[in-house]
Protein backbone atom coordinates (compact mmCIF):
# COMPACT_ATOMS: atom_id res chain seq x y z
CA UNK A 1 0.00 0.00 0.00
CA UNK A 2 3.22 2.10 0.57
CA UNK A 3 4.33 1.80 -2.60
CA UNK A 4 1.31 2.69 -4.30
CA UNK A 5 1.26 6.06 -1.96
CA UNK A 6 4.99 6.61 -3.06
CA UNK A 7 4.41 6.28 -6.43
CA UNK A 8 1.99 9.22 -6.89
CA UNK A 9 3.28 11.26 -3.91
CA UNK A 10 7.17 11.28 -6.03
CA UNK A 11 5.11 12.59 -9.58
CA UNK A 12 3.49 15.38 -7.57
CA UNK A 13 5.06 18.64 -7.49
CA UNK A 14 5.44 20.03 -4.03
CA UNK A 15 4.38 17.25 -1.99
CA UNK A 16 6.91 18.09 0.28
CA UNK A 17 4.28 20.76 1.82
CA UNK A 18 1.62 18.17 2.84
CA UNK A 19 3.42 16.57 5.81
CA UNK A 20 4.18 20.56 7.06
CA UNK A 21 0.83 21.39 6.85
CA UNK A 22 -0.79 18.18 8.21
CA UNK A 23 1.44 18.53 11.31
CA UNK A 24 0.38 22.23 11.49
CA UNK A 25 -2.99 21.32 11.31
CA UNK A 26 -2.73 18.24 14.30
CA UNK A 27 -0.62 20.93 16.26
CA UNK A 28 -3.10 23.66 16.12
CA UNK A 29 -5.84 21.25 16.63
CA UNK A 30 -4.20 20.21 20.27
CA UNK A 31 -3.59 23.46 20.83
CA UNK A 32 -6.97 24.72 20.81
CA UNK A 33 -8.25 22.00 22.59
CA UNK A 34 -5.82 22.47 25.46
CA UNK A 35 -6.77 26.21 26.00
CA UNK A 36 -10.04 24.90 26.23
CA UNK A 37 -9.86 22.55 28.69
CA UNK A 38 -7.51 25.11 30.33
CA UNK A 39 -10.06 28.10 30.36
CA UNK A 40 -13.40 25.34 31.23
CA UNK A 41 -14.67 26.61 34.84
CA UNK A 42 -13.93 24.57 37.71
CA UNK A 43 -17.84 24.04 38.52
CA UNK A 44 -18.04 22.30 34.99
CA UNK A 45 -14.94 20.12 35.26
CA UNK A 46 -16.63 18.63 38.35
CA UNK A 47 -20.16 18.57 37.26
CA UNK A 48 -18.85 16.65 33.87
CA UNK A 49 -16.58 14.25 35.87
CA UNK A 50 -19.58 12.96 37.94
CA UNK A 51 -21.91 12.24 35.18
CA UNK A 52 -20.97 9.04 35.42
CA UNK A 53 -21.97 8.45 39.14
CA UNK A 54 -25.07 10.51 38.95
CA UNK A 55 -26.81 8.07 36.69
CA UNK A 56 -28.82 4.93 37.17
CA UNK A 57 -27.92 1.99 35.24
CA UNK A 58 -30.18 2.45 32.29
CA UNK A 59 -32.84 -0.88 32.44
CA UNK A 60 -34.60 -1.97 29.17
CA UNK A 61 -37.46 -3.68 30.45
CA UNK A 62 -38.12 -4.57 26.55
CA UNK A 63 -35.01 -6.24 26.10
CA UNK A 64 -35.06 -8.38 29.00
CA UNK A 65 -38.24 -9.74 27.74
CA UNK A 66 -36.95 -10.82 24.31
CA UNK A 67 -33.90 -12.71 25.92
CA UNK A 68 -36.54 -15.30 27.77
Amino acid sequence: MFKFIKQYAEQMQNADIYPIISLFIFFTFFVVLLVLVKRMKKERVERLSNIPFDQEEPTNTNFKNELQ
